[in-house]
């Protein structure tokens, strides 16, 4: 018989000894699985069951076989809500007070989630759980997603077992980058054979959940899906785009009041509630012309496409569970990050990358290319008029503290679980909240010691006794702020201050809510009740100084670029081998506004040809290749090409192929090399202002989407030993239209 102690017992010989093994944990009788399936930029008001034509069955059905929340609120940005999900804490008290794309230097804005902060994995692991993470990760510094890592910020070193996805806060639909657990890798796919991320991300969550039903079914799991649908770039299936270019042709401003019907006859709203006015700078619709229209209606036909492909993936993945008998036993949470982009601007965008680098999009030009909307050569974002739309009946929208930034859709269904069938829950929920209310559901407490890292209190709190027939109020405050947005929700009041950039924080303007009797914040009690906003205010700066928000900091630009000046330091040489690539943009050579030289050392015969050095993707980028016997580098900004061909054939055998780039006020002088010597010259006017782009770095190759007029991935075919790119001291970013292009890829 084994050992029942806690060893075994060594002795002479086997017959002297007795064995024994540790006992696995186990998970309580009766635990489900768990299926969080997180949408990106998806406003309040675009389910079907949330009150818009968009086709989202799958997710309907879910609600009409559980519940749907109608208070549930979140950061206003991406990765800061993702870290308060994830770990059941304030973002700025684990560290993510604004986004993973920068490290300000200060406790709550470091960009990575804090060891002290345990994420929901890490809570379910000691408890039995397997983890499972697919899709969109956005909490590790972006500076820490290269090569070298360090990997205690990814996925797995958070708590998951398997990671499928992306590490920053957006990425190609059609030509991703992809990381499988801590390794980078090709997409499996491109556009050409009908390949989109949301599909395979699908795939990936189905394939996980197939492998380990099969290998330990008894064992419940944790799959946190996170789609890149409906971040930009809006891409999806051409025909699914024509589909809805009819749904959405009368415009924002009745397609608004549409929605607002919807939601009082389902009850999401109050019968009462009165649709506030258009945001700032929105113009009627009936003030643009047919084109403008016609181009708006195309912007939102992709965004709506992208979450009408979605709702049928997910479909796939809940008719898997099905198959497999385990729905029941699953609890499915669908929600958004954020509330509805306002990254589009006033009139959309079908290349955000030109604007950005000083190419102006014009109405005209995108009206040229509006068949192109939703396509592998695009990076689409829609107008502000239907942002508003999406976040119907509430204003502004993401990175704003008002309703339109911070009140998102929850659906939840767990028919083991919850009896509610179609309920609605309109008590206040903060994302925060999720990790509380899973562990309660669970019979489980937050581990004190995580990795021997004593573990920060939870800030959250459950909401468990919402799955049954109560639904008590929160009777917590919850704070607010983003990029000096302030805001305070607390007993059924809320304060909120919109900043102006650059304005000084104590000139902001604060309003104050009624929420319980005002869901859209349309009467402003400021004036009729300064002491009740006074309290609210008071309470604001206690939360912000215990919970790391201070200091406050609106700079969008001079945080960017510092952090690229930090992370770069001194460093102007680098040195890429053959067989090295997928290199992320944050840590890629920044040669952003300034003079540098990339020289290729290879060996070639007369017909090799092929990609020496590609970085971003037919929206904006740059490549060193050889094709026809001549040397080539092409600077692609947002669409716009500067090509400059080498004057005579690279002769066969070993040579430095080179290209010097430099930089003056208002142009750039390009010089082709041929072991250091010129080979041709051009003059362009254009440059990397603000950002090369969201696809990385490859060496030997350009794969997915590619820069140039070549068919990627246009391998080298020559002996390529290494590539080395040597930068000039010479840059002066723009910190402002850094943070524009920056804000644009959130």
């Amino acid at each position: 018989m084994p050992n029942a102690g806690n060893g075994p017992k060594i002795g002479r010989t086997i017959a002297e000894s007795e064995p024994w093994w540790p006992t696995a944990p186990k998970p309580a009788k009766g635990s489900p699985n768990i299926l969080v399936v997180l949408f990106d930029d998806v406003g309040f008001s675009d389910f079907g069951c949330y009150g818009s034509p968009i086709a989202t069955p799958t997710i309907d059905a879910l609600a009409s076989q559980g519940l749907r929340y109608t208070g549930f609120h979140t950061t206003a940005m991406c990765s800061t809500t993702r870290a308060a999900l994830l770990t059941g804490r304030n973002h700025h008290s684990v560290g993510v007070g604004c986004l993973a794309n920068f490290d300000s230097g200060y406790p709550g804005y470091r960009g990575k989630i804090a060891p002290e902060a345990g994420t929901l994995a890490e809570m379910l692991r000691p408890a039995g759980y397997r983890n499972y993470m697919v899709g969109k990760w956005h909490v590790t510094s972006l500076t820490e997603t290269g090569p070298t890592g360090p990997f205690e910020g990814w996925p797995l070193g958070r708590g998951f077992d398997r990671y499928y996805g992306f590490m920053d806060a957006e990425t190609d639909q059609f030509a991703p980058e992809l990381v499988r657990d801590n390794t980078p890798i090709e997409a499996p796919g491109g556009y050409a054979d009908g390949y989109h991320l949301t599909e395979d991300l699908t795939d990936q969550a189905i394939r996980y959940i197939a492998d380990h039903t099969a290998d330990d079914p008894e064992r419940p799991w944790l799959c946190w899906l996170a789609y890149g649908a409906c971040h930009a770039p809006h891409q999806a299936p051409q025909d699914l785009i024509m589909k809805y270019d009819r749904v959405f042709a009368e415009g924002w401003d009745v397609e608004r009041e549409r929605r607002l019907a919807r939601q009082k006859a389902m009850g999401i709203v109050p019968a009462d509630t009165r649709m506030p006015p258009r945001n700032d700078m929105v113009r009627p619709w009936a003030e643009h012309s047919a084109d403008e229209q016609r181009l708006f209606t195309r912007l939102q036909a992709a965004f709506a496409a992208m979450l009408d492909h979605a709702d049928q993936n997910l479909a796939r993945l809940v008719a898997f569970l099905e198959e497999a008998g385990i729905k029941d036993d699953t609890l499915i949470l669908v929600m958004s990050d954020n509330g509805a982009s306002q990254e589009g601007g006033p009139f959309g965008m079908i290349n955000a990358m030109g604007p950005y680098n000083g190419k102006p999009e014009p109405i005209d030009e995108k009206i040229a290319r509006i068949d192109d909307i939703g396509g592998p050569d695009t990076h689409t974002n829609f107008p502000w008029g239907w942002a508003m739309a999406s976040n119907t009946p509430l204003k502004r929208y993401k990175q704003n503290t008002h309703g339109g930034g911070i009140r998102d859709p929850l659906v939840i269904s767990w028919p083991k679980g919850i009896a509610a069938r179609g309920e609605l829950r309109h008590e206040f929920r903060h994302c925060s909240d999720m990790t509380p209310t899973l562990l309660e559901v669970l019979g489980l407490a937050a581990p004190p010691v995580i990795k021997g890292v004593t573990q920060m209190p939870m800030e959250g709190v459950s909401f468990a006794a919402s799955f049954g027939d109560a639904d008590p109020p929160r009777g917590k405050g919850q704070y607010f702020e983003m990029f000096g947005h302030r805001g305070l929700w607390k007993d059924g009041w809320k304060a909120v201050a919109y900043h102006p950039p650059g304005q000084p924080f104590d000139k902001d303007v604060w309003e104050l809510y009624h929420l319980d009797r005002d869901f859209s914040e349309t009467e402003d009690l400021a004036a009729a009740q300064p002491e009740k906003l006074a309290a609210l205010q008071a309470e604001w700066w206690a939360l912000a100084e215990a919970c790391k928000v201070l200091p406050l900091d609106d700079r969008f630009g001079p945080r960017f670029a510092e952090n690229a000046t930090r992370f770069h330091g001194p460093r102007k040489h680098f040195v890429f081998h053959r067989g090295m690539g997928h290199l992320p943009t944050d840590v890629a050579p920044d040669v952003r506004s300034r003079s540098f030289v990339i020289e290729a050392h290879v060996k070639l015969a007369a017909e090799d040809q092929g990609v020496l050095i590609a970085h971003g993707d037919a929206t904006c980028g740059y490549t060193l290749f050889v094709r026809g016997g001549r040397l080539t580098y092409d600077m692609n900004v947002g669409g716009r090409h500067a090509s400059v061909v080498s004057d005579t054939l690279v002769p066969a055998g070993h040579h430095r192929l080179g290209v010097a780039v430099r930089s003056e006020p208002g142009q750039r002088i390009i010089t082709l090399l041929v072991d250091g010597r010129p080979v041709g010259c051009g003059e362009t006017d254009m440059g990397f202002h603000s950002f090369i782009s969201w696809s990385g770095l490859d060496i030997g190759r350009d794969r997915g989407s590619p820069v140039a007029d070549y068919a990627a991935p246009f391998e080298f075919t020559g002996l390529l030993k290494k590539v080395t790119v040597t930068m000039d001291a010479d840059q002066a970013l723009d910190g402002d239209m850094v943070g524009e292009a920056e804000m644009a890829r959130q």
